[in-house]
């Protein structure tokens, strides 16, 4: 077997790069595929793979927003004759390059493109200006057919949860297995240390809703502390009282700290699976997370964390006023956790690619 990485892009640091860096350790050999790289915006580690970028990476406009319109042309360039197996990593257009006869294509699908598929949300959330609201509507309804058309050529869809199953099915009319996202469990520990402060370690950015925390504990009063950076946070600063402390992007070591001490952990956006409640557990600490997305498949109320169910600061600090700690058992969140590890993500990926019921045959 002859297989090849492809990522969407690699002009940030987040939970697809850290997915792909799992997915290279098993495959260290498969080049990496991708329509933009910044080195500088990644772990140094990354300079010495194999890393081919398309013809974007070339162009003076460096907005993801401008290059929207030319993503499809920039995939469907990449030449990957040679290879039988194509790997992607996405959550757009990377699942539409163009393999060679007889070659196989598995996707694993981080989500369908949330600002093709959920446009309205992705809009209003996004704080998008007047003259890209304007345009884009010009490209989306072109860029979702591309989109289909694509889909339609993967040979295997592998899902991260439930929901994004569910997408692939509504959007793609592709049926998906499920393979959860690799938890770095070994990274954390668990410790008889607690302070009184409540948690979000977070990109931020409007569709993490990290405004309903703040609004909720503008109103509790109790210590929130918020480690990660964004475009939003200037708004949510201006937002929060002074209970409410910001520590901007923090290391892993700070992460870890920061984990392990908490009262709980707060997940108050719908993510598409969501690593970090799972790093939580991992570190003995409970989650508090809104019922959505990928949340309900790894939250067992009562006994790793709790929901709020509706999208809202007041549910939020209902949830908060009532919980307690103290009834949730360390070890056994981490022992949860561990279902979920890098080493159980291996096992499955590498059963799956190795599979004869995935071959194209000839």
């Amino acid at each position: 077997m002859k297989l090849a990485l492809v990522a969407s892009w690699l002009n940030q640091y987040g939970g697809a790069e850290r997915v792909l860096e799992v997915m290279h350790a098993v495959f260290p050999d498969a080049p990496i595929f991708t329509s933009t790289y910044h080195p500088a915006t990644l772990p140094a580690a990354y300079r010495a793979w194999d890393i081919r970028a398309s013809f974007l990476d070339r162009l003076p406009l460096k907005s993801q927003r401008a290059l929207l319109p030319l993503y499809p042309a920039a995939f469907e360039s990449l030449d990957l004759n040679g290879y039988d197996t194509i790997l992607s990593n996405t959550s757009a257009f990377a699942h539409g390059v163009r393999v060679p006869p007889g070659a196989r294509h598995i996707c694993y699908c981080l989500t369908p493109a949330r600002f093709l598929w959920n446009y309205a949300d992705y809009v209003e959330r996004e704080n998008i200006g007047r003259l890209p609201r304007a345009l884009l509507p010009l490209f989306i309804a072109r860029l979702r057919a591309w989109d289909r058309r694509a889909a339609a050529r993967v040979t295997q869809f592998i899902a991260i949860s439930e929901t994004v199953r569910e997408r692939i099915a509504n959007y793609y009319q592709r049926d998906a297995v499920i393979i959860h996202p690799p938890v770095e469990v070994e990274r954390f520990a668990v410790s008889s240390a607690r302070d009184d402060y409540f948690l979000i370690l977070s990109r931020l950015v409007p569709y993490k809703r990290i405004d309903l925390a703040v609004q909720a504990f503008n109103e509790l009063g109790l210590p929130l502390v918020i480690a990660g950076d964004g475009r939003d946070r200037a708004r949510l600063q201006t937002l929060a009282k002074s209970n409410v402390q910001f520590l901007g992007r923090v290391s892993d070591e700070q992460a870890r700290d920061l984990l392990a001490r908490c009262r709980a952990f707060l997940f108050p956006g719908e993510e598409d699976f969501g690593i970090t409640p799972l790093e939580a557990n991992a570190s003995g600490k409970p989650v508090i997370a809104f019922a959505g997305g990928g949340a309900r498949e790894t939250i067992v109320p009562g006994v790793t964390g709790e929901f709020f169910r509706e999208p809202t600061a007041a549910a939020l600090a209902n949830i908060v006023r009532a919980f307690d700690d103290n009834k949730y058992d360390p070890l056994t969140m981490r022992r949860h956790a561990e279902k979920f590890s890098v080493g159980v993500f291996k096992e499955k990926l590498t059963a799956l690619v190795s599979s004869s019921k995935f071959k194209v045959q000839s």
